[in-house]
């Protein structure tokens, strides 16, 4: 096995990490703006990771539930969407757009849609 092989795997992560942390870094610059025009955050976590810590102004509807789930809010409202990681809202995006809303923002980790930095 050469020395690059050995290194791939933690070359992967390394790289996995940077193009997460420079994705979100652009959204999260949006972020100030839509809840400024009135946008609301659905966290997609699970109810029990909702419960242990949560943005005060979101409100949780679990991935698990999203398709089925009757939305509170009208179309024309800009959705942020958060999640522990962003895997999750990145898979709510596309269920709340077929939904009919037309702006929808995966903010990624909710920490993130607290300040809007």
């Amino acid at each position: 096995m050469t020395p690059l092989m050995t290194w791939a795997p933690f070359l992967g992560l390394i790289a996995f990490l940077v193009y997460r942390r420079l994705r979100f870094a652009r959204t999260r610059k949006a972020i100030p703006a839509l809840l400024a025009k009135g946008a609301r955050i659905i966290d997609v976590r699970s109810e029990e990771e909702f419960r242990a810590a949560a943005n005060p102004s979101s409100i949780n509807i679990p991935l698990d539930r999203l398709a089925s789930a009757e939305i509170p809010f009208s179309r024309d409202t800009p959705l942020i969407l958060c999640c522990a990681s962003g895997m999750r809202s990145g898979m709510a995006a596309p269920i709340l757009r077929s939904k009919g809303f037309q702006t929808v923002l995966n903010a990624g980790p909710w920490t993130h849609t607290l300040t809007g930095s």
